[in-house]
C-alpha cells in the first residue's frame, strides 16, 4: 500500500491543545460490527463486559525538552549560541540520543548548558548524527542525572501543539496519566490520558479488569512517513517490558472468554511484540521497532481505545489493521464531520473489527 491511502484533511480547528476537564469527560467514537456511535469516556463501563481486560502503559513521561546555551571558548563572545535538545532515548547512565535545534551551530565537543542558573545540568556534544541528532553526555549520571533532567527540562509537547504554544506548569499534570510509574518516556500513552480515579473505580465495579505494561515511548511516534510504499518504511526502536503479572492477566482473560483491550497503540504493539502464534501472552523484555500495518494478524488485542491520528501516519496504519482500511477511513470521516478533537489532548475512540 501506498502512505497516500492514509491521508486525510483535518481543519486546523480540530486539533486539540488543552485537554478537557475532567479527563474521564471526553467525546468518545464507539465503533463495532459497522456500526459507529458518539459516546463520552466515562460511558465505557456500560460498553465493556465484565471480564474484560484493559491493558495500560504505566510508562512516565520525562521533561525531555532542554532549553539552554553553546558555550565555546572564544575572545569575541561568539562562541556563545542558544540551543535546546529533545531527549530521544538513554544509551548510557550519563549519555543521551537527542535531537538538537540548530544543529548547525554545534560540533563535536561543544559544551552546552541547560537550564536556569539555580539548576544548571552541563554536557558535551559526543557525536553528531543525520537530522539534527547527537549524542549528548553529561557531567552527571544515573539518578543524578535523573533529578537534573527533573529540574531542567520542561515537557516535550507534540510538535502540532509546541508550534502553538509553550509548554506550562498545566502540562506537568495534563500530559502524564494518573497511573504513570516508570519514568522513560519523552511522549505520553495518550489514550490513557482520559483516565481518572472515579472512571478506574466504576471500571472495577463493574467487573473490568486491568493490568499494566511499560512502553517507553519515543519522539519517532510523531515521525512522518517519508516512503511512499509503506512497505518500505522502518519504525523506531522503544524500550518495554511485559511483566509476567500482565501476562498471567491477558491469558486468563482469553481462556474466560474475556476481551483483551489495550488502551493506546503503545500498549497494543508491546503486546503483538510479546504475543506468541497461539494467542498467549508471554513475560517480555526488550526493544521493539514492530510496524502494524493492514495485512498484521493480531496474536493478543481483541480491540483498541486510541485517540485521533496523524494523516500518512504509522498510527493511522496501525488502526486501519484493525478495523480495516475502509471503515478506517468512515471512522476518521465521522470523526471529522462531528467536529471531534484530535491528537494528543484530543477526544478517543473505542473500536473493535
Amino acid at each position: 500500500m501506498r502512505v497516500d491511502d492514509f491521508d486525510f484533511d483535518l481543519p486546523e480547528e480540530l486539533i486539540a491543545l488543552r485537554p478537557v476537564r475532567p479527563r474521564s469527560s471526553a467525546r468518545m467514537l464507539h465503533a463495532q460490527g459497522g456500526a459507529i456511535s458518539d459516546r463520552h469516556v466515562h460511558d465505557l463501563p456500560s460498553l465493556l463486559r465484565p471480564g474484560d481486560l484493559l491493558v495500560f502503559n504505566d510508562t512516565r513521561v520525562i521533561p525531555a525538552r532542554l532549553f539552554g546555551e553553546r558555550r565555546r571558548p572564544s575572545p569575541d563572545g561568539s562562541g556563545v549560541a542558544k540551543v535546546e535538545a529533545t531527549l530521544l532515548s538513554r544509551e548510557a547512565p550519563d549519555a543521551w540520543e537527542a535531537l538538537a535545534r540548530p544543529a548547525k551551530r554545534l560540533r563535536e565537543g561543544d559544551r552546552l548548558v541547560f537550564g536556569p542558573p539555580e539548576a544548571e545540568l552541563g554536557a558535551t556534544v559526543a557525536a553528531k548524527g543525520e537530522a539534527g541528532a547527537v549524542r549528548l553526555v553529561f557531567d552527571v549520571a544515573g539518578p543524578a542525572l535523573d533529578a537534573a533532567i527533573a529540574a531542567a527540562g520542561v515537557m516535550p509537547l507534540p510538535p502540532y501543539i509546541a508550534h502553538r504554544r509553550p509548554a506550562d506548569e498545566k502540562d506537568a499534570e495534563d500530559y502524564q496519566t494518573v497511573f504513570a510509574e516508570r519514568p522513560g518516556a519523552v511522549a505520553a500513552p495518550t489514550a490513557s490520558l482520559h483516565f481518572d480515579a472515579p472512571l478506574l473505580a466504576a471500571l472495577e465495579a463493574a467487573g473490568v479488569r486491568s493490568t499494566r505494561l511499560t512502553l517507553h515511548v519515543g519522539a519517532g511516534t510523531f515521525l512522518p512517513v517519508k516512503v511512499e510504499d509503506v512497505e518500505n518504511h522502518r519504525m523506531h526502536s522503544e524500550w518495554g517490558e511485559v511483566p509476567e503479572s500482565a501476562a498471567e492477566a491477558v491469558n486468563e482473560t482469553r481462556a474466560a472468554g474475556g476481551r483483551v483491550i489495550p488502551v493506546g497503540t503503545t500498549a497494543l504493539r508491546l503486546l503483538e511484540t510479546a504475543g506468541t502464534e497461539d494467542r498467549r501472552l508471554e513475560p517480555w523484555v526488550g526493544d521493539t521497532d514492530i510496524f502494524i500495518r493492514p495485512g498484521h494478524r493480531f496474536r493478543v488485542a481483541d480491540g483498541l481505545m486510541t485517540n485521533f491520528h496523524l494523516p500518512r501516519s504509522t498510527l493511522l496504519m496501525l488502526v486501519s489493521a484493525l478495523v480495516g482500511v475502509e471503515p478506517a477511513r468512515a471512522i476518521y470521516a465521522h470523526a471529522i464531520a462531528g467536529r471531534y478533537r484530535f491528537y494528543s489532548y484530543g477526544d478517543s475512540s473505542l473500536l473493535f473489527p
